[in-house]
């Protein structure tokens, strides 16, 4: 598997004659086969949920060479441990409560009188130079590297933004992935063809930030 989700909770019951394992790369399969084609490779967690033959272990830690993953790193975890970190942060970090902070702040300078190209590249455009010095340098270096005025916008607007009452929220998502209301929601939206999937993504051509994007396309 490379996502523990299905067997962590009950979607697919192993036979108990079957090694039941885990190698789940840390990114999306475009960019891991771009690294593996470059010579390099992609963190990925490995686990073991079924041993029974011994060599479960064995087996996960050759796919993740065959795939290049052991040239980054290769990190001993669970299938619960990855689901459930992985289902948090796609519901309230990276994939979730990233894109909404873009959406929210590119609205409120438009409405502030902000040309949408200008609101555009402050608020989403420069997304990627701030994860590139993290990935560079961690969040320590990322704010030593940044000019003063930035640091202390930071300083003083960050801790409001994500207050007390964001991170009760974010405790709401991790609550529903481990109690598995989640798994539920996305059973029921699998077989109803993904109507709510379907709708977001429409909504999302056409807000107001994507058009300022292709906008400033060549």
């Amino acid at each position: 598997f490379s996502h523990g989700l299905a067997v962590h909770f009950g979607l697919i019951i192993p036979r108990a004659d079957l090694d039941v394992f885990l190698l789940a790369p840390k990114g999306p399969g475009t960019a891991l086969r771009s690294l593996y084609a470059e010579g390099k490779g992609m963190l990925a967690l490995w686990a073991v949920a079924q041993d029974s033959t011994g060599q479960a272990s064995a087996l996960a830690l050759a796919y993740g060479r065959a795939i290049g993953c052991a040239r980054a790193g290769l990190m001993a975890s669970s299938f619960a441990e990855e689901c459930e970190a992985d289902l948090f942060n796609e519901g309230a970090v990276v994939w979730g409560g990233v894109p909404e902070i873009l959406v929210a702040g590119f609205d409120i300078l438009v409405e502030a009188g902000v040309a949408p190209e200008i609101a555009y590249m402050e608020c989403v455009g420069e997304l990627k130079l701030i994860a590139e010095l993290i990935e560079k340098r961690g969040l320590a270096g990322m704010r030593e590297a940044i000019s003063n005025t930035a640091e202390l916008g930071a300083v003083l607007g960050g801790p409001r933004v994500v207050d007390d009452h964001v991170r009760d929220r974010m405790r709401e998502v991790l609550d529903e992935v481990r109690s598995g209301r989640f798994a539920r929601a996305l059973s029921d939206e699998a077989a109803s063809g993904y109507p709510r999937l379907k709708a977001a993504r429409e909504r999302a051509r056409n807000l107001a930030v994507e058009k300022a994007r292709l906008a400033l396309e060549p």
